[in-house]
C-alpha cells in the first residue's frame, strides 16, 4: 500500500491559525522529536548523543525505507526521537525524502531538530526556511561549528534566528558541544518573531493568499506552507486536500493556473528561485569569513581522496588493510577459527548433539537439528560462528571509515565511473558493504534514488561482489598463482562493468543524479564507532539470523525428499563442460547455501585441481547465484519477478564464463 492510500488526516487544532507552533497541541499524547537534515551533516552523531544505545531500526509503514528510532529522558519526561532519512527540500525526489516529509506531516512531531552544516549554510538554509513556515516547532541546529571555525567562518546565531524566525543552536555533535542548548529550547520553546520567512513576488503571493482562504483548519501544517506546496504541484499536498476538502480541488487548480498566467513562467521555478535568493541573502548577512585563511591539512587530504590520481591508490590501500587484512584475515580467519573450531566445534555443538541424541531416537528430527545441515550445525553455527565474526569486524571497520568522512569522498571520486553503469556515487556504499555481507548490502540498496538504480545495484551485488568470507578463502586459494589471481580479478571486474553498462542501457528509467555534501575529515571517535557497530550487529541478529534458520529447514526438506542428490547429479554435466571433476558440483551447490562453505570446499579440493581449474572454479563460484539468505532478501526488497530474473541471469552467466575460460585455456594452451 502506498503512502497516499495510507494517509490519515491528523487533526491539529490551532496549527493553521497560528502557523508558528507556539501553543499548538500535539496530535498525540506522545512526545517525539524528528531529526531532519541533508545527508552527512551529523544527524546520526547527534542521534547517538541523545539516545545512547537505546536504538531500533524499522521500515517506515508502506515503504522499504529504514528509520532509526530511539529514546531519551529530559526533565523526567521520555521523548521518542526519529532519525529521518536525508532530505534536501519539502518537494521530494527520492523515496527517502518523501518518507522524511510524510513522517513530519502525518505524525506531526513535538519538535523538529533540523541539522545543517555550518560550512555550507547557503545551501542548507532553503529547507530550514521551508520548515520554519510549516508551523512545526523547529530548532535549527547549526552543526560542525568547529570545522567552520577552522575555515575562518563565524556565524551570528542571534541574527540567523531573527531572519529564520526559529531558535538557532550552534553545535559540534562529535564532542557534544551545544547539546544543552538544544535541550533548553526543547524545554522552553520560543520563536523569535512571526514574520513570513520566504518573500515571494506578487503573482505568487496572490496565489498563496487565494489558496489560504479556501483551506480549512486541521491540516498538519500551516495553511501558508500547504499553499506553497500546492502552487509547486506537490502530489502529497494535493492528496491531503483531496482527503479533507475534495470540493476545493477545482478552485485551487484554477487559482494555480491564474497565478501561473500572471507570472508568465513556471511557478515552481519562480518559487525555488525566491527561496534560494532569500537563503543567499540571509547567509551573507549572518556569516563572515576571516581574511587570509590558511587551508587546513584535512582539506588537503580531502582533495587527495577525491582526485583519481591519488584517490585510487588510497582506495587500494584501504581495501588491502581493512577488507583483506582485518576483515578477511583476522575476522574470517582468526576469529572464525576460534569461535567455530573451538567454541562451537569442541563445546557447543558436541554438547547439543549429545543432548538431542538422548532426547529423541527419530532420525529425521536428529537430522533437522544436528545433521550436517541442521538448525544447530548449519543455521546457528553459520550465523553466529562464521558470519557474525566476519560482519562484526566489517561493521567495526566500516564504522571507523564512516566516522572519518571518507565514504562520501569515495562516492564523489567514483561517481563518473558509476554513471556509466547506471548508478551514482551513492552506490559505493552498498558495494563496499557487499564485501562484508551481500545480504546486508542488498538491504542498503534502498538508499538508491530510483527503482532502476536499486535493481541495477541488486543485480551487481548478486553477480560480482564476493562477501568477505568467500573473498578471504579465494585469496588464500589463488595466492600461490599470481597469474590466476589476476585473471580472476580481471574477469570479475570486467563482468561488473560490462553487465552494469548493458543493464543501464536496457532497464528503463532516468539517468542517476548525484549530489552529496562532503562532511569534514575527522579522527574517528571510539564511542561513535562502538554505538554504530552495536546498532548494526543488533540489526543483523534481528533481520538476517532468522534467514539462516529458514535455509537449514529448506536443505533438510531437500534431503528428506531426495531432491538434494538429484540436483547434484544434474549439475555434473555442467561442471564437466568447464573441465572440472564431478565433485565440483557439490562445491557450487553448497555455495548457494553457504558461500564460504563452497569456497572452503574448493580449497579442500585444491590438490585435485590444476591452477587453471582452480581459476575457472573460483570465477564461477564468485559469479554464481547469491547465497540463499541474499536471495530471500532480494525477494523481499525487489519482488519475486525481479529476484527470479536476476537469479536465472546470474546462474547462466556464471556457467557461461566458466565454459568460455575453459575453451580459451584449452584452445590456446594457456598454462597458469
Amino acid at each position: 500500500m502506498g503512502i497516499e492510500q495510507e494517509y490519515k488526516q491528523k487533526q491539529c487544532k490551532g496549527a493553521s491559525a497560528s502557523c508558528h507552533g507556539v501553543g499548538s497541541p500535539d496530535v498525540t499524547s506522545e512526545r517525539w522529536i524528528a531529526l531532519t537534515g541533508q545527508p552527512n551533516v551529523g544527524k546520526s552523531l547527534l542521534f547517538n548523543r541523545l539516545t545512547g544505545s537505546r536504538v531500533a531500526v524499522s521500515n517506515y509503514p508502506g515503504t522499504t525505507v529504514a528509520v532509526e528510532k530511539g529514546q531519551f529522558t529530559l526533565a523526567r519526561d521520555k521523548y521518542d526521537i526519529w532519525d529521518l532519512p536525508g532530505m534536501y527540500s519539502l518537494l521530494p525526489i527520492t523515496e527517502e525524502e518523501r518518507v522524511a516529509k510524510m513522517a513530519l506531516f502525518r505524525n506531526r512531531p513535538s519538535f523538529v531538530l533540523h541539522v545543517v552544516d555550518a560550512r555550507n549554510l547557503k545551501r542548507m538554509l532553503p529547507l530550514a526556511m521551508e520548515l520554519s513556515e510549516t508551523g512545526l516547532k523547529v530548532i535549527l541546529v547549526v552543526n560542525m561549528m568547529d570545522e567552520a571555525e577552522k575555515e575562518g567562518l563565524e556565524i551570528d546565531s542571534e541574527q540567523l534566528s531573527r531572519e529564520t524566525g526559529i531558535p538557532v543552536v550552534p553545535t559540534v555533535a562529535v564532542t557534544g558541544r551545544g547539546l544543552n542548548g538544544i535541550l533548553k529550547h526543547v524545554l522552553n520553546y520560543r520563536r523569535s518573531n512571526h514574520h513570513r520567512v520566504i518573500p515571494f513576488e506578487e503573482s505568487v503571493e496572490r496565489g498563496i493568499s487565494g489558496i489560504e482562504e479556501l483551506l480549512d483548519d486541521g491540516y498538519p501544517l500551516c495553511k501558508r506552507s500547504l499553499a506553497q506546496l500546492l502552487l509547486q504541484d506537490d502530489k502529497d499536498a494535493f492528496n491531503m486536500v483531496a482527503h479533507s476538502q475534495p470540493e476545493a480541488n477545482g478552485t485551487i487548480r484554477r487559482i494555480i493556473d491564474e497565478a501561473s498566467t500572471r507570472a508568465g513562467e513556471s511557478l515552481l521555478y519562480l518559487m525555488r528561485l525566491s527561496i534560494h535568493h532569500e537563503a543567499d541573502r540571509i547567509s551573507h548577512e549572518t556569516t563572515t569569513r576571516e581574511e587570509n585563511h590558511k587551508i587546513q591539512w584535512s582539506e588537503k587530504l580531502s582533495r587527495l581522496m577525491t582526485w583519481p590520481v591519488t584517490g585510487v591508490p588510497l582506495l587500494l590501500v584501504v581495501i588491502y588493510l581493512v577488507f583483506y587484512k582485518f576483515v578477511g584475515v583476522f575476522g574470517a580467519g582468526t576469529l572464525v577459527d576460534f569461535i567455530e573450531g573451538q567454541l562451537f566445534g569442541q563445546y557447543i555443538n558436541p554438547g547439543i548433539s549429545g543432548f538431542v541424541r538422548d532426547l529423541t531416537g527419530v532420525e529425521a528430527i536428529r537430522e533437522l537439528i544436528i545433521g550436517n545441515y541442521g538448525l544447530v550445525t548449519l543455521g546457528l553455527t553459520y550465523a553466529i560462528a562464521i558470519i557474525l565474526p566476519v560482519v562484526g569486524t566489517f561493521f567495526f571497520a566500516f564504522s571507523i571509515i564512516e566516522d572519518t568522512g571518507y565514504l562520501p569522498r569515495l562516492s564523489f571520486m567514483i561517481d563518473r565511473v558509476f554513471k556509466k553503469i547506471g548508478l551514482s556515487g551513492r552506490a559505493v556504499i552498498p558495494m563496499v558493504l557487499g564485501l562484508g555481507c551481500d545480504t546486508m548490502a542488498t538491504v542498503t540498496t534502498r538508499t538508491q534514488e530510483t527503482s532502476r538504480e536499486r535493481v541495477i545495484a541488486t543485480l551487481l551485488l548478486a553477480l560480482a561482489i564476493p562477501c568477505s568470507a568467500q573473498l578471504g578463502v579465494i585469496f588464500a586459494l589463488l595466492a600461490p598463482f599470481p597469474k590466476a589471481l589476476l585473471i580472476w580479478a580481471g574477469v570479475i571486474i570486467g563482468n561488473f562493468l560490462l553487465v552494469g553498462y548493458l543493464a543501464s542501457r536496457i532497464i528503463p528509467g532516468h539517468k542517476p543524479a548525484f549530489f552529496m555534501e562532503l562532511p569534514p575529515l575527522r579522527l574517528p571517535k571510539i564511542s561513535n564507532v562502538l554505538a554504530k557497530t552495536y546498532t548494526r550487529i543488533v540489526w543483523y541478529l534481528k533481520e538476517v539470523f532468522p534467514l539462516f534458520i529458514i535455509a537449514s529447514l529448506v536443505i533438510w526438506l531437500l534431503q528428506l525428499t531426495g531432491v538434494f542428490p538429484f540436483i547434484l547429479k544434474n549439475l555434473e554435466p555442467l561442471v564437466n563442460g568447464m573441465g572440472l571433476p564431478d565433485a565440483t558440483s557439490e562445491v557450487f551447490f553448497f555455495g548457494f547455501f553457504r558461500r564460504d562453505y563452497g569456497a572452503a570446499g574448493l580449497y579442500d579440493m585444491k590438490e585435485m585441481l590444476s591452477a587453471g581449474q582452480l581459476t575457472i572454479a573460483a570465477v564461477v563460484l564468485t559469479l554464481f547465484v547469491p547465497c540463499i539468505a541474499q536471495l530471500m532478501v532480494m525477494f523481499k526488497e525487489r519482488g519475486a519477478k525481479t529476484a527470479v530474473g536476476i537469479f536465472l541471469f546470474v546462474l547462466a552467466l556464471a556457467f557461461s564464463m566458466g565454459w568460455l575460460l575453459h575453451y580459451i585455456f584449452t584452445t590456446f594452451n594457456i598454462m597458469i
